[in-house]
Formats: structure tokens, sequence, C-alpha cells
């Protein structure tokens, strides 16, 4: 193969989008409700501080979240897999494009003066609409590709959430510094409304077996499911492991402020580990040949904890920036291949379920990285904070793959739960090209 034949193969593989009319409608939809979610991230807590002064209340917000997104992510994975989950993802944009909207009469004061009560109380219905939605997204996705693309999808899909993450929160700058904080909320009711518009025009994807409706039962099996497979447990426990001991965001405002004296440049760190990701995704399409996908996994994510003990290290801003970028790169390669694992090898009538604990440990691995992080910098320093972070990282995921080996061992062309998902999709019909193209 000659270098400019490798150059080629490392490019991100579209084949996904190009085949599937569904998956294209999917990857848009979900993209476009990235972006907007994310200039309402920037406004709300905003027009908090600006209410309040208090970045106690800001904070709150974020306690106020917590609560519907482990009751509505879990109950909403019951859920996806018992109604029609299409039908699911446009009822709740709706209720979210509702919610915005009453977001932006409260900003531009058409009901009277801004106040706090009602940005509470907004917040919890996004949170608890999002966490009923995300899990019928998810699980939506392997039907749209062939089982051979899920690998290639899960990289575009990627894709679409880090543009989000780091256009979002800067239109949201944007918006909020030249027309206005209502506008933020403007902006996001037509992204909301496109992005449902998005997905009624999907096909329906029914259920393969008969379901029972959501209930603690049917959670508590998703959970029994998801512990009993110690290649499954792997890749939530490796996430769980680099969010809690390793996420260093919390810091960098004081990283910026005590340590290098260059307020103005904090934005940069914020997006440092999203252009990493971005440029790996666009370089992905060696990950189509990687079949090991535990050991991808592993060490992708012990090179995230590894990047992180460097940046805590490094004595100049810059080479802090670029390593996070590089922990972002390591970062992402590690969700792509967690991605492909579960999308390969979660059957049908559990994949709702098991995209609501996945979207858990997703989520509260940082919320407790933000916890560690902060107390460790107040008790030590904040470049102590960080490395041994990161140190601890590569250990804890390294102990976590040393004790469960049937995770480390994967291998997607002869795992018993990959092969029996290949099959079944094959027996419905699903691995046709002309039927997942529509």
């Amino acid at each position: 193969m000659t270098w400019v034949e490798r150059l080629r193969s490392l490019r991100l593989d579209t084949t996904p989008w190009r085949t599937s009319r569904d998956f294209r409608l999917l990857l848009v939809a979900g993209t476009v409700f990235y972006l907007g979610g994310m200039v309402t991230y920037v406004a709300i807590p905003f027009q908090v501080y600006r209410l309040t002064g208090s970045n106690l209340a800001v904070g709150a917000i974020g306690l106020v979240e917590l609560v519907p997104l482990v009751v509505f992510g879990l109950y909403g994975g019951a859920l996806a897999d018992h109604v029609d989950r299409r039908r699911l993802l446009v009822v709740t944009g709706l209720v979210q494009a509702l919610a915005s909207t009453a977001l932006a009469v409260h900003a531009f004061g058409l009901l009277g003066p801004p106040r706090l009560w009602p940005l509470f109380v907004v917040a919890a219905v996004l949170a608890s609409a999002s966490s009923l939605q995300r899990p019928s997204r998810e699980a939506l996705m392997p039907r749209t590709v062939t089982h051979d693309q899920l690998t290639a999808a899960q990289a575009l899909v990627s894709l679409g959430m880090q543009l989000g993450v780091l256009l979002g929160p800067a239109l949201g700058g944007l918006l909020i510094a030249y027309v206005g904080l209502g506008w933020c909320f403007v902006v996001d009711v037509a992204g909301l409304v496109v992005a449902t518009a998005l997905y009624a025009g999907m096909r329906r994807y029914p259920h393969r077996e008969e379901t029972t409706p959501p209930s603690l039962a049917g959670i508590r099996d998703g959970l029994t499911y998801a512990l009993r497979r110690r290649d499954l447990l792997g890749t939530y426990l490796v996430d769980v492991a680099a969010m809690l001991l390793a996420m260093p965001v919390v810091l960098f405002p004081a990283l910026v402020e005590e340590v290098f004296s260059r307020p103005e440049l904090l934005g940069l760190l914020y997006s440092a580990e999203t252009v990493g990701a971005l440029v790996a995704t666009a370089l992905s399409g060696w990950t189509i040949r990687v079949h090991h996908h535990g050991r991808a996994i592993t060490l992708a994510a012990m090179a995230y904890g590894a990047c992180i003990a460097l940046a805590g290290l490094m004595p100049s801003f810059w080479l802090v920036a670029a390593f996070l970028a590089l922990s972002g790169a390591a970062d992402m390669v590690s969700g792509v291949f967690r991605g492909t694992v579960w999308n390969q090898t979660i059957p049908e009538s559990m994949r709702g379920r098991l995209a609501g604990i996945e979207m858990l440990s997703y989520s509260v691995g940082p919320l407790g990285g933000q916890v560690r992080a902060g107390l460790v910098a107040d008790l030590w320093s904040v470049r102590g904070s960080i490395a041994s972070g990161g140190v601890a990282c590569v250990a804890g995921v390294a102990l976590t793959a040393a004790w469960l080996r049937d995770f480390w061992s994967y291998d997607a062309r002869t795992d018993p739960f990959a092969l029996a998902e290949r099959e079944t999709r094959r027996a419905a019909g699903e691995d046709l090209g002309e039927d997942i193209a529509g």
C-alpha cells in the first residue's frame, strides 16, 4: 500500500451517509438538536446569573436537571423498548420546542419582567424531555444502517455531536452579545422544529418482538443484563473511570487565572478537546478495520488519561491546549468503539433500556469528576489535581480491563452476542442495502 493509499484509508467513512436516507435524517436532526441545546445550555445559566449575581444559583440549575436525568433516562429507555421510537422522538421534540418557546417569551419579557423560578421549572422540563428522547434516538440508529457499517455510523454520529458542542456555545455567546438573550431561545426553537420534522420524515421501525409496557421490573431487567455481560460492563466502567478520575473542565477557570494569568484564553481550553475530537473523527477511516474493540477502548481511555496528566504538567499554555486536544482525540476513539460494541451486540428488545443506562454513565461520571477535581485542587493545587487525575485514570482503566477479561478479549468477529445480532438482522432482512436505504 502506497503512502497516498494509506492517507486515503484514514478518511472518515461516509458510507452510512451515502447509502441510508433515514441515517441522514437521524444524523442531521441529532446534530441540530445538539447545536440548539448547547445554545440554550449557555443562555439559561447566563440569565440565572444576570437575575441573581449568584454562582450558587447557576450551579443549582445542574442539580435541578439531575433528578429528571436519572428518572426519565431510565424510564425513557424502557419506554423506547415498547412504543414507536420515531413517534416518541417527535413528541419529545415538540415538548422541547414548546419549552424553549416559553423561555423565549420569558426572556423577551412579554408576560412581565423575567423571574428566576420559571427558568428552573423549564430547565427541569427540558431535561426530562431530552432524557426521554435520547434512548430512542440511540436505539434507532443501528436499525438505519447495515451491521458492518455500525462503526462508521458511530463515528459520523460523534462528528455531529462534536460540531454541536463546538459551535453551539460560540453561537450562544454571539447572540447574547449582539442581539440579546431571547434570540438564543428563538434559534433553539427553530432548530427543534426542523429536527422534529426530520424525525417525522423517517419510516417506521416496528419492534421485532412483542413488547411489554415500561415498568420497574423492566428497568431492573435492563440493569441485570448490563451487569451480567462483563464485556458490556467494561464499556460503562471504563467511561465512568475516565470521566470521574480525569475530567479537568471545572478547573479551566482556575488554570487560566492562577497558573497562566491569561483569562482571555479560557475559551480555547474549553474548545481544545472538541477540536482534537473533530480531527480524530475526520481521520477515523482506520476504525472500521479494528475488531478487538475492548482493547481499543482500553488503550484509548488510557491514552486519554495520560494526555490529561501531561496537560497538568506542561509549563506552557499552548502545550496544555495541545495535550487537551490529544485527549479529546483519544476520548473520541474510545467513544466510537464503545458505541460500536453497544450497537453490534445489544438485542433489539433491550436497546432502549441499555441506552438509558449508558446515558446515566455518560452523565453521572462528569458530575462526580467535577467534585473530585475541585476538592483535590483546593487541598493540593490545580496542576496537581489535573495531573493526578490523569494518572489515576490510566491506573483505573488498566485495572478494569485486567478484572474484566471478557471485555479486554472482545472480538467482533467471534463474540457470540455480535454474531447473534448479525444473524437476527440478516433473518429480518435489515442488512440488505436496498432495505436500509429505503
